[in-house]
This record gives structure tokens, sequence and C-alpha cells, in this order.
């Protein structure tokens, strides 16, 4: 068990540190002080209330999408389809979200978190099925419904689903839109975070219990470590693997709440996009822990707001290559992933 969270810690470690070294370079080949930006940086994230608030904003769907993996990962599923699961689930809470008429919030805000997570579900069902019933591998088919979901979505606007001279829906009623932080929390005025970044920790927090309390919870965690060994002692595999993919597209659809409910008020083409991307640096980063999974959405969020703080200086899309530079990095220490990358689920359990 030590030697275990001593490996954990490196590849986490050595993640970060990777970032902070390349951080420092790119901006230093850019003529610039690494700790001049870096301060810059921490001032327009963390140094204002302001961009706290927007690091939390910019961290909500980030944590959705980084549980939708992470919950994946213990079953040996690589869920990388945040992005189109995402994606369904704003235009769907958005379309729904325009007709609920003078619904009061208290019924209108729960409904519209349930069609968010049933339409990331229903998106994440095609790549369970293909898994279980062909053994189609989940990373080609959930990149393909990234694909899909695109297509179908700009069908949608093209038959007149938009606002007219727009490429966005009309707005969600009043009753359905989720409260800013800021009324809470004064510090934060203006900025885009809001109470779905509650539900997101609750959202850990119940996947977690879940994942050790329940008996269905505990058989997923133990098929994603041998799930030969439990197709013989009759533990439904390919059901669990269903489930699993099924409430890992319902936490990514859940990342529209932030987006749409708490900052747009509607959805429009590519809000959101990236966040599935991001999620699986939270998952990689965050190492099934609800606290890691926080922060390390948090730390993204940090980068992601950065980016801008820091743009007149070097190019915000630096922060892009740190995050993609930090997923490679702990992923070769990761046995999860290279798991779910072999297909260790045969096609044929049951």
């Amino acid at each position: 068990m030590k030697a275990h969270a001593g490996r954990e810690a490196v590849a986490v470690i050595s993640g970060l540190s990777v970032a902070w070294i390349a951080f420092a370079l790119l901006v230093w080949l850019y003529g610039e002080s690494p700790l001049l930006v870096g301060r810059l940086l921490f001032d327009g994230t963390w140094g204002t209330g302001y961009g706290a608030g927007q690091v939390l904003f910019k961290a909500t769907p980030l944590l959705c999408t980084g549980i939708a993996v992470d919950l994946g990962l213990r079953a040996g599923l690589f869920n990388i389809g945040g992005d189109g699961q995402l994606a369904v689930a704003s235009m769907a809470v958005a379309l729904v979200g325009a007709r609920l008429g003078g619904l009061p919030g208290i019924i209108a805000l729960p409904l519209l978190v349930l069609v968010a997570m049933a339409a990331g579900a229903a998106w994440a069902y095609v790549p369970a099925l293909l898994r279980t019933r062909f053994g189609s591998h989940e990373v080609i088919s959930t990149i393909m419904m990234n694909r899909v979901a695109d297509a179908a979505i700009g069908a949608l606007f093209g038959a007149g689903v938009a606002v007219a001279g727009s490429v966005r829906t009309e707005s969600v009623a009043a009753s359905g839109r989720m409260p800013r932080l800021e009324a809470l929390l004064p510090a934060f005025r203006g900025s885009a975070a809001s109470f779905a970044l509650v539900l997101a920790v609750l959202l850990a927090l119940a996947v977690k219990w879940g994942l050790r309390r329940t008996r269905a919870g505990r058989e997923v965690v133990l098929i994603g470590q041998n799930p030969v060994a439990c197709a013989a002692v009759r533990i439904p595999v390919a059901r669990r693997l269903v489930l699993t993919l099924l409430l890992s597209g319902a936490c990514a659809g859940l990342a529209s709440t932030g987006t749409v409910l708490g900052y747009k008020g509607y959805y429009e083409m590519g809000l959101g996009a990236g966040a599935g991307f991001g999620g699986i640096a939270v998952a990689l980063l965050g190492r099934s822990s609800a606290l890691g999974l926080l922060l390390s959405a948090l730390f993204f969020g940090t980068l992601q707001q950065g980016g801008l703080a820091i743009n007149a200086h070097v190019p915000r899309e630096i922060m892009d290559v740190l995050e993609g530079m930090v997923i490679v990095a702990v992923s070769l220490g990761d046995a999860r992933v290279r798991g779910a990358l072999l297909g260790s689920v045969t096609s044929g359990a049951t």
C-alpha cells in the first residue's frame, strides 16, 4: 500500500514538475521573465476575487468531466467522449430550459439537472453497447461520438433550432438559471462562478461513496482490476460496464449546468468545448480521490484563467501545451490508463 501511494505521489509530482519546467522554458523562449509572468498569472487568478471566481467557474466543468473519466478508469474503461456528451447535454438543457414557462425554480432546476445527466448518459450508451456487444474499444467509439455530436448539433442549428442569424439557442427561462456564487460571496462579483460547482463537488462525493458502499460500485472496481476473474464468479461484467459508461456520460453531462445554466443562459456552438479533454488531465492528476479531483480541477482552471491574464506577454495557448504535457507525464506511470488502452475487459464477458 505504501509503495502504491509512493508511486502515485511520484506520478503527480513528476507531472507538475514537467509542467513548471515547460512553462518557464516556453516563457523564456518568448523573451519574458518566468517569474514575472508567473506573478501575472497569480494576480489574474487567485490575486483578486473576480479572478478566483473565474477559476472556480472554469474548474466546474473540468471537475465533472474529470469525475466522468475517473469513473470509467475504475472499471478499466477510457471514456474520452466527454466533449460530445457535454455538448449533447448542453443542447438538451437549453432546449428544455427555454420551454419551462412559469415553472418555479424549485422544480425547474432539478428537472434540468436530470435532463443534463440523462442526455449525457444517453450519448454514452452507444459506446457502451458497442463495447459489450461487439467488442469495439470505447476509445474509438467515444471519439466517433464526439464527431457525431458536432454534426448533429450543427444539423439542429441549421434546421432552425438556433435564434435567427446566430448559432445559439433561445434563452433558458429565469427559473431554470443556476444562481451565481456572488449572491452568497460578494467577493466573486462579476465572475461566472455558480452553484454548479457545489453540484460538482457533491457529485464527486457521491461517486466515491457509491464505489465504496454499494455492491454495484465494488463490483465495478473489481472488474477494473480483473474482469476475467469477475466473470468466473458470475459478476455481470457486461452490465456493470454499461452502467459505468452511462454514469460516466451522466457526470460529463452535468457540466452543462455550469456552462449553460450558470453562465450563458443558453447554448451556443462550441460552449464548453475542450472540457472533455481537460477532464482527462483532471482524472489523471486527481488519482481517484474526491479531494484530488477537486484540487486538480482547480489547478487546470487556474491555468485556463491564467492564460487570459498573461496573454499580453505570451500566447495563452502555452497553457494548453502545459495541460497536454501533464497528461502525458502522469499517464506514462498510470496503470489504469495502460490497462484501459490494452482493452483488458474481454468482449465475451457477461
